[in-house]
């Protein structure tokens, strides 16, 4: 921290203990907003933003800009994404972040990644984890994907000096596979496959899920929700019966998986939500209660 801005904050403090004096709530909030100076993040940057806590904007543009295009746009932004949906507590605002930020890579739609990647990580999101459903995504929506949103996330990263103390190892020590699960998961491919592309086959296998799914930087529940999302946002529902089965073993619950579709509705479209719709209500049909 430069000497000016250690000056600014111990004048700022001087001042405002002098002023929030014999008052503990003021007190308090002041000791909050002194370290997140020093830290340099802001004051309520870090953990799960409550869930009552407004979205300021459902987009990078301004309501202004929206509404001078289509003012109807700037109301249903404001009023169904922002003020609504964003509320609903089926989903945590952290989760619904990370949803939100993997429909947008998975789309490649990169105008509002930034802006999600910072609500994201304002809303507990660890940069490491970012990191991962990156690399996720590069395996399940393509790499020039995820390389779009390389692009992105080094600017953001950049902006919050998140250098590479807080990012994962290009080669941690992975999870234990779960033998059984994996024999499960071969067999199903062979069936599907069988001789037709031994090369998919393989890299199937390796990296994707004896390297890709046991890196421990994303948990494995996450790393379903992630991969439930980029099918869902792409309408590709032919893969999405198996992931979301895989999903609520890794403790993602029916709620949260159905709360995903609701995401989905609005920042992937109506017809990919209900494509994915039937698949879901399928499979919690077929779970045990």
């Amino acid at each position: 921290m430069s000497t000016s801005l250690a000056a600014v904050i111990h004048r700022l403090g001087a001042e405002a203990r002098q002023s929030c004096k014999g008052d503990k709530n003021s007190m308090k909030l002041l000791k909050v907003t002194l370290v997140s100076l020093v830290l340099g993040v802001p004051a309520f940057a870090q953990g799960n933003t409550n869930m009552s806590t407004p979205l300021e904007s459902a987009s990078a543009l301004s309501t202004a800009d929206i509404q001078s295009v289509s003012p109807a746009l700037g109301r249903y932004a404001q009023e169904d994404v922002a003020d609504s949906l964003w509320q609903r507590p089926q989903l945590s605002r952290r989760d619904r972040s990370i949803v939100t930020v993997a429909i947008l890579i998975a789309r490649n739609q990169t105008l509002d990644l930034s802006h999600y990647m910072n609500i994201a990580l304002d809303s507990g999101v660890k940069p490491r984890e970012l990191s991962e459903i990156i690399t996720h995504l590069a395996f399940y929506a393509g790499w020039s994907n995820a390389m779009s949103a390389v692009s992105v996330a080094k600017d953001v990263f950049a902006q919050r000096r998140i250098g590479p103390d807080q990012l994962p190892a290009a080669s941690p020590q992975l999870l234990p596979l779960n033998e059984q699960a994996e024999a499960k998961r071969v067999t199903s491919v062979q069936r599907l496959l069988g001789t037709a592309s031994p090369g998919l086959d393989q890299y199937t296998t390796d990296p994707l899920f004896k390297d890709v799914w046991l890196r421990p930087d994303l948990s494995p529940r996450d790393r379903s929700l992630v991969t439930i999302t980029s099918l869902m946002a792409n309408g590709q529902v032919a893969q999405l019966s198996g992931h979301l089965n895989r999903a609520l073993d890794n403790g993602l619950t029916q709620e949260q998986a159905g709360e995903v579709i609701t995401q989905i509705a609005f920042y992937a479209g109506w017809p990919n939500a209900f494509s994915a719709g039937p698949v879901a209500a399928e499979v919690f049909r077929s779970r045990p209660n």
